[in-house]
């Protein structure tokens, strides 16, 4: 095919994803210089369409960011009144009680929010201070400069038939290019991904660690709302599978409340099904109980960085940085990371505003980097830097108790086990399925629990069906001849939207992928034992269009 032709617009920053990381780019750079030609590209059909986050919101990047966001109307509305944390048995439950944990567990001061929301604010923000963004506009594609910097982005190419060919409606797209541009895509971005490899940016951090997602929204019985309560639990369901997370339960305002559930995905057992994992824990004396006589109204997935400060890869490259989850800087023990998304994001904008000044563009950013890693967000992943090597290798007791004093001690400024590896990867840690036991998982009862299927519907994904399937298989013939004999065809579990399945047995056996369920989680990029699943972007727009999420 002969090579493509596109229109090439110029801007001084291109910032690809309008999350928290990436508005908070735009609005600082407009901040510093109302003349900077500042864009912002956004896969989903609207800011917030893509966005899924707990969360309870630590305020210090948006007071960093806007100081007066209480006067301009920012959707911070349910402060944090009541925090609990409890260790859950099959039918029991135990409170831990706030003076064993550690003071940077206090959720004194934040804020339940719907992150959909306080970016779609965030975007109005921007927007007003002379920020162009585009939704429904996938980033397909990194333009390269003639020195092998990153010069821009392809966006907005529509159009491609299934079998990859232009069909009659097509449209190229654009490239957009910048002095820099900055990657906020979020966990496991597909450009973020193939940058960090091009430059080898992660040559002198630990694996990247992952866990997987998993949010309902219910309206619950007005009498059993408590607004402001907060309420983390570790333990049951998983500690009987052998995988590793916990769930939140966040009372928002309008009687409804996040009932949300992490599954980490180094797990072993490739029987394990963390979808089915969430399910299950409804149905525990305490959240039945709880949900009893509401209805969900909303779900969603989506993968979480969890390697925390060893993982960080290098920040900054030739013509670019990455900000916020593409660089993976969640505080896994607070469960957020949208704080230190706004801060890189205030960063990234601070040092090109700088450069551009003195002339500069194409070129590496190092004082970005050092900026995140020596300050404050450096400060608050390196305190928490054991806690997950030490879930991951010796359980959650261990992280409980050696994680919990290791927290006490870096708040006195040392740790005594100084900073712990991960090992393996999500991926390598799959064991063969005949180590392990197959694990059985009740069936959803429609009132409390939910089939795949039916949860997926309340995601509002929507992908064209004509277009090429946006999961790539490096090897076609790996699911059936290694996964499914080996690993029990892990994918068709690991996957919260029920993305893949294999259909008929032994010889007859074949391998089908549903992208139009996908929500984007990447989940299935990550896990592969094969590392045979490439997640790449479909075109603009398409994907879940989650409302207050």
């Amino acid at each position: 095919m002969a090579e493509i032709e596109r229109e090439a617009m110029e801007y001084d920053v291109v910032i690809v994803g309008a999350g928290p990381a990436g508005l908070s780019a735009a609005i600082r750079l407009k901040q510093l210089d109302a003349d900077l030609q500042v864009v912002v590209l956004e896969k989903g059909s609207e800011v917030g369409a893509h966005i899924l986050s707990g969360a309870v919101l630590d305020p210090v990047g948006l007071n960093r960011l806007m100081p007066d966001w209480k006067e301009k109307g920012a959707p911070l509305n349910v402060p944090v009144t009541n925090d609990k944390f409890y260790m859950l048995g099959a039918s029991g439950k135990a409170r831990v009680p706030h003076f064993a944990m550690p003071p940077l567990m206090n959720n004194h001061g934040n804020y339940i929010v719907s992150m959909g929301n306080v970016c779609r604010w965030m975007a109005e923000q921007a927007e007003a201070l002379g920020v162009e963004i585009f939704p429904g506009m996938s980033c397909s594609e990194i333009v390269y400069g003639a020195d092998g910097e990153v010069k821009g982005v392809v966006a907005g190419e529509f159009g491609r038939q299934s079998d990859g060919t232009p069909g009659p409606g097509y449209e190229p797209g654009m490239e957009l290019h910048g002095k820099y541009v900055f990657l906020s895509e979020g966990v496991r971005g597909s450009l973020s991904k193939q940058v960090i490899a091009n430059y080898g940016l992660d040559a002198e951090s630990d694996v990247q660690k992952y866990g997987l997602g998993m949010k309902e929204i219910w309206e619950i019985d007005p009498d059993k709302h408590r607004e402001g309560t907060v309420v983390h639990t570790m333990g049951w369901p998983l500690s009987e599978s052998g995988a590793g997370g916990g769930s939140f339960i966040y009372h928002l305002e309008n009687n409804q409340v996040y009932v949300g559930f992490v599954v980490h995905l180094g797990y072993k057992n490739p029987h394990v099904f963390p979808y089915m994992e969430f399910q299950r824990f409804k149905h525990h004396p305490m959240v039945a109980e709880l949900l009893k006589g509401g209805k969900r109204v909303a779900y969603g997935a989506r993968a979480i960085s969890e390697g925390g400060y060893q993982s960080i890869p290098q920040m900054a490259f030739p013509g670019g940085a990455l900000l916020g989850c593409s660089a993976g800087l969640v505080n896994v023990p607070r469960i957020k990371g949208n704080h230190n998304a706004m801060l890189s994001g205030i960063h990234a904008a601070e040092s090109a505003h700088a450069a551009i000044g003195k002339g500069r563009q194409g070129d590496t950013l190092d004082d970005y980097d050092a900026a995140v890693k020596t300050g404050e967000i450096g400060k608050d992943l390196k305190r928490v830097r054991n806690v997950k090597p030490l879930w991951s290798k010796r359980g959650l007791i261990a992280s409980l108790g050696l994680g919990g004093f290791d927290m006490w001690t870096n708040t006195l400024g040392f740790s005594l086990l100084g900073t712990l590896k991960h090992g393996k990867s999500d991926a390598e840690a799959t064991e063969p399925a005949n180590q392990h036991k197959v694990i059985d998982y009740p069936k959803p009862d429609g009132v409390l629990s939910f089939d795949r299927l039916t949860n997926v519907s309340y995601s509002f994904t929507n992908h064209e069906e004509s277009q090429p399937g946006h999961l790539k298989l490096k090897d076609p013939a790996i699911p059936v001849a290694v996964n499914l004999p080996k690993y029990a065809g892990l994918s068709a579990r690991y996957c919260p939207a029920g993305v893949y399945e294999f259909v008929g047995e032994g010889e007859d056996a074949k391998f089908q992928i549903n992208f139009q369920n996908c929500v984007h989680c990447k989940t299935c990029d990550i896990k592969d034992p094969s590392q045979n699943i490439v997640w790449t972007v479909p075109q603009g727009g398409d994907g879940p269009n989650y409302p207050n999420m």
